[in-house]
């Protein structure tokens, strides 16, 4: 098993992540349009989108690392399977549970938490179908962004130091892109999330496994 490496303690409650209300939405329309029956959430938190995502699919199984996280998940979804790993941790026991294996995983704002975060494409890599999706959102960077963020004295606040467990990479359309493409995913599509268009919040790409 690799070295555990990160914050064990999101600090994970019952209330939905403020982020849900611009992303889920937009998470939800992919599931639809892509046909997803088979989904895993890796880094589910505390379920809330798995709770969503079981009235569309006929398989949704969640991946937290943070303790607290899967227990409330596991108490408020009763009916859907919840594990306590990490992206660092071996997959090979979820992939023996569940031949099949998934239509896609999808990933919402965790990315940027992680020290080493190709673990989280060879986690999700072992999990997909051929021909299988990721789909990962994570906070926006761009041009107009930054400047807005440089012109407001803003920057103090969006990198805080301050925050045990908070965002330690940070990502822009070109850098997400490029790691899938080194990978061995290929690009299907992107999508602004919040806010005005090059000023959102976050980002969703969505990248298909090239393993035939």
């Amino acid at each position: 098993m690799a070295p555990r490496i990160g914050i064990e303690k999101y600090g994970w409650s019952t209330h939905e992540p403020y982020s849900s209300s611009y992303i889920a939405p937009i998470i939800l329309g992919l599931v639809d349009s892509l046909r997803l029956t088979r989904v895993l959430d890796l880094g589910s938190g505390n379920g809330k989108l798995c709770g969503k995502l079981a009235g569309k699919c006929e398989l949704v199984v969640g991946v937290e690392y943070d303790k607290k996280g899967v227990e409330i998940a596991r108490q408020s979804n009763p009916g859907l399977d919840f594990y306590n790993l990490g992206v660092q941790d071996d997959p090979q026991p979820l992939v023996d549970k569940y031949p099949g294996k998934f239509d896609a995983v999808i990933s919402t704002e965790v990315i940027e938490h992680l020290f080493l975060p190709r673990q989280l494409l060879h986690f999700a890599s072992a999990l997909l179908r051929p021909r299988g999706y990721l789909i990962i959102s994570t906070p926006y960077h761009g041009y107009l962004k930054n400047l807005a963020l440089s012109l407001f004295n803003k920057w103090d606040h969006h990198h805080t130091a301050l925050h045990d467990g908070w965002h330690i990479k940070f990502w822009s359309r070109k850098t997400l892109e490029a790691l899938l493409l080194e990978q061995g995913f290929e690009i299907v599509s992107f999508h602004g999330a919040g806010r005005l268009p090059w000023l959102w919040k976050s980002m969703i790409v969505v990248a298909r496994s090239r393993t035939a």
